[in-house]
């Protein structure tokens, strides 16, 4: 009896399972529509404008249904819409969504683009649009309104000096962005535009979408696009602010600014530049009738007479090594000592205005160089003749120092033509300087030395690069990264905030960046 009664209750089950599933199919089968089929109809009905229709497909549509969307149309001025359905993302059975692009044609203003979805679901049997405010147009909420209105925008568009708009996170649009500032400023009536704004319950308005009146005033900066976006590539993946900073030696333009370091950091903001302003106390100390053959010291340490005491990086001593070779090898024991014997009365000073130092540099968007103070006593000289203690410089100026010494000559930047540069109304420009050719020879087979024999030799960088690594001490966390040199008409420095070491850090990035030209 137990075992019939048992298979009983196992028949009824399945009989109740059967018969619940057969109910799912008939309700699955008696749905109307597909959200397929719903979703464009509902597009059509849109972009022909058949408010009528579109309600029909609409569950539970709010009483003003027609009226928000001709207050859109007629508020906007909107001509005519575009829509473009994208493929349909499924919910579960009863629910999916519609992705679409909209375009509007808004009066004779142009064509504001915008993207939103299609809420469906299944209501009564039949598949339907859940339709929200938001569904006319994505993040303007119920209780806001849309408006056109006159706007001032920038009468000035600059463009590379190939005519073409700043490569894709280049790093440089906040420099073209003040420029436009600045030349705007000149214009006594300041051109005018028309937004669509969304204005909120407390008045607040933002911008959705600008349109302005072509304009004439366009100028090409010297930024070459290739050259920027190989400066902007290369710093992609580094994980700490950095700045790529590129110059034609021969002309002072400023090739690439690749700035993602705080504030306009590249043109504005100075740091210890370490050994790279070796390349500087060099020239004072070739100046003093040294040469790159001349025989030197470089001990792991070396303390000035009752003074302080210098260490090469991670101690390292070389013995008796040539001039060149001290500068490859970056010896902070020899520079340090020389510049004491050496170079007193303000020689280091006086050297590093002659690479610029000391005064702004009227690039066209303005940018500075750097400064050491007077020496008060050795040990402060020793510090400044290793790029520490008062030293201090942005990349901008680095790079000016290595295109100095690729061309000969130290010329102020210029980030726009000379004519745009008139026109800025900037006077008291700074005036190229020739450096003495003995000099400047001789720099160049040191600064050559640092990549072939030097502490970047291990670096990666292509043929034809000569530079000066850069390992800063700031006053506190981990230490600066830099490198600068140059290869054929073109200078440049790196600079890594806290990167650590000059060769590890800077020099690589410089790689990425000359590869990739």
């Amino acid at each position: 009896m137990r075992r019939r009664g048992l298979l009983a209750l196992v028949v009824v089950s399945a009989v109740i399972v059967a018969a619940a599933l057969v109910a799912l199919v008939v309700d699955s089968r008696q749905v109307r529509g597909s959200p397929e089929q719903v979703g464009q109809a509902y597009l059509d009905a849109w972009a022909a404008e058949n408010l009528t229709k579109m309600r029909e497909r609409v569950a539970s549509p709010p009483a003003d249904f027609l009226d928000q969307h001709r207050r859109l149309s007629t508020d906007l001025q909107v001509l005519s819409i575009k829509l473009t359905a994208k493929a349909i993302v499924r919910r579960g059975e009863q629910a999916a969504d519609m992705p679409f692009q909209g375009v509007r044609q808004i009066g004779e203003l142009g064509q504001w683009a915008f993207s939103s979805v299609l809420h469906l679901a299944v209501r009564d049997g039949e598949w339907k649009v859940v339709w929200t405010p938001e569904t006319l147009h994505p993040g303007v909420a119920a209780n806001e309104k849309m408006r056109i209105t006159e706007v001032h925008v920038p009468g000035t568009e600059l463009l590379t000096r190939q005519g073409k708009p700043l490569p894709h996170d280049s790093g440089a649009e906040t420099y073209f962005k003040d420029l436009t500032g600045k030349i705007d400023e000149l214009d006594s009536s300041p051109p005018a535009g028309w937004a669509i704004q969304v204005v909120s319950a407390t008045g607040r308005s933002r911008n959705l979408v600008v349109f302005r009146e072509p304009t004439e005033r366009t100028y090409r900066t010297t930024l070459d696009w290739w050259t920027q976006a190989a400066a902007a590539r290369a710093l992609d993946g580094v994980g700490k602010p950095a700045a790529i900073v590129a110059i034609q030696p021969s002309t002072g333009e400023v090739r690439a600014v690749a700035d993602r370091l705080p504030g306009q950091g590249a043109f504005y903001k100075a740091y210890p530049p370490g050994s790279t302003f070796k390349i500087i106390t060099a020239a004072a100390l070739l100046e003093s009738q040294m040469n790159p053959d001349t025989a030197v010291g470089c001990p792991a340490r070396y303390t000035i007479p009752a003074g302080r005491t210098f260490d090469n990086y991670h101690n390292e001593a070389h013995g008796t090594v040539t001039f060149r070779q001290a500068f490859a090898l970056s010896c902070d024991t020899t520079f340090s000592r020389l510049a004491v014997e050496r170079l007193g009365q303000g020689r280091l000073r006086r050297q590093a205005a002659e690479f610029g130092f000391g005064g702004n540099l009227k690039s066209g968007l303005g940018g500075v160089c750097g400064s050491v103070r007077p020496a008060g006593n050795g040990d402060e000289l020793g510090g400044d003749a290793i790029g520490q203690n008062s030293v201090e410089a942005t990349p901008l100026c680095m790079a000016l120092v290595a295109a100095a010494v690729e061309n000969g000559t130290w010329r102020p930047p210029r980030l726009m033509s000379e004519t745009a540069v008139k026109r800025l109304e900037i006077s008291g420009r700074p005036k190229p300087r020739a450096l003495p050719a003995p000099v400047v020879s001789q720099l160049r087979s040191m600064m050559g030395a640092v990549v072939t024999d030097g502490t970047a030799a291990s670096s990666g960088l292509p043929k034809g690069v000569s530079g000066k690594t850069g390992t800063a001490q700031p006053t506190s966390g981990e230490d600066h990264a830099w490198f600068v040199g140059y290869r054929g008409d073109l200078a440049f420095a790196v600079f890594v905030e806290h990167g650590g070491a000059g060769a590890d850090a800077a020099a690589p990035i410089a790689a990425r960046f000359l590869d990739a030209l």
